[in-house]
């Protein structure tokens, strides 16, 4: 990852990097990584995220095609 710092200011640049690492997710990375996770809780979470994904594009369907 790259941040150009432009006319030294170094505090723009700092929030552009802080930007794009919350963009990536490498905080919630590290956050998650800071504690070992048991593969099944790794598993269910995985799963939840499945299921909510699922249904954020099941309600997006229905609003595209009008069906409420």
């Amino acid at each position: 990852m790259q941040v150009t710092v432009r006319d030294n200011n170094v505090d723009q640049a700092l929030r552009a990097l802080k930007k794009k690492l919350q963009r990536e997710g490498v905080y919630r990375e590290m956050k998650m990584r800071r504690f070992f996770e048991k593969p099944s809780e790794k598993r269910a979470r995985e799963n939840a995220a499945a299921i909510r994904r699922a249904r954020k594009l099941d309600r997006k369907r229905l609003e595209r095609d009008g069906a409420f």
